[in-house]
């Protein structure tokens, strides 16, 4: 590949993944056609990304950038998988994948970068297991609502039993008096 040509496709890849700040690197190393093809299509889906590069035109499209921490030590082809709701949800599809076997049994999710940090294969593993963006927001309105729930039952509660005995006395007002 020409020099010019290599420039073009380094620009075409830096135009690409300029706003990506986090992705993950997999290999799709052996896959026939047919599987490639399934597998873009079911990461299309979960609205992910892939692009498979030389890892040296990735590493020079993505120079001054955090996801340069990704290609460092990265040697053939990869693929850089980006999108999804969250980093999260991304690695959770990623290692499903890795892990499912099957059509895509090539399909190896190899390291990836978060924050400008580079990520290896068990790292990944350990950010599939955390809380999705949406768990983790379930979980803070639990907490946000969990004291103001607890303070509407202490106010509730002497009241309604207040009201339960008003109620039962004026129902022994009704009945007849026993002498």
């Amino acid at each position: 590949m020409s020099k010019y040509v290599k420039q073009l496709v380094t620009r075409d890849i830096a135009k690409r993944l300029a706003d990506v700040s986090d992705a993950v690197l997999v290999t799709t190393t052996g896959m026939d056609a047919n599987a490639a093809n399934a597998l873009r299509g079911e990461l299309q889906k979960k609205d992910i990304h892939l692009l498979v590069i030389k890892n040296s035109l990735g590493r020079r499209a993505t120079e001054g950038t955090s996801l340069v921490a990704a290609f460092e030590g990265v040697s053939g082809q990869v693929g850089v998988c980006w999108g999804s709701t969250d980093f999260v949800s991304l690695t959770k599809e990623m290692v499903k994948l890795d892990r499912e076997g099957g059509r895509f049994e090539k399909f190896k999710a190899t390291g990836g970068v978060l924050d400008g940090e580079r990520l290896n294969a068990e790292q990944v593993l350990a950010v599939s297991k955390w809380p999705t963006r949406e768990e983790q927001i379930s979980l803070l309105i639990g907490q946000i609502l969990s004291p103001g729930a607890n303070l509407a039952g202490a106010l509730l509660g002497p009241g309604g039993a207040l009201a339960s005995q008003i109620e039962q006395k004026g129902e022994e007002g009704d009945a007849p008096a026993v002498e």
